[in-house]
């Protein structure tokens, strides 16, 4: 099944994420189909990036978003 979700970035204590479509077989941090955007919760304010057109075309071809990934695109 192909997901959209958080893969972690940064260093010890300063993560940033990318938001990824990947296998769901696949660990967090592997390898991912592509990356549609990112989200840096560090910085102040927090910074969010989707490339919604992508976004919703991994959804309209059957990608699952993730809970966190969900919440994330509804802000935007």
């Amino acid at each position: 099944m192909t997901v959209i979700r958080l893969t972690r970035m940064g260093r010890n204590k300063k993560p940033f994420y990318r938001i990824v479509v990947t296998d769901s077989r696949k660990r967090r941090d592997s390898g991912w189909i592509e990356s549609i955007g990112y989200f840096n919760p560090v910085a102040e304010p927090k910074v969010l990036k989707i490339d919604e057109e992508r976004y919703n075309y991994w959804l309209s071809v059957g990608a699952k978003p993730s809970e966190k990934v969900k919440k994330l695109a509804a802000q935007k």
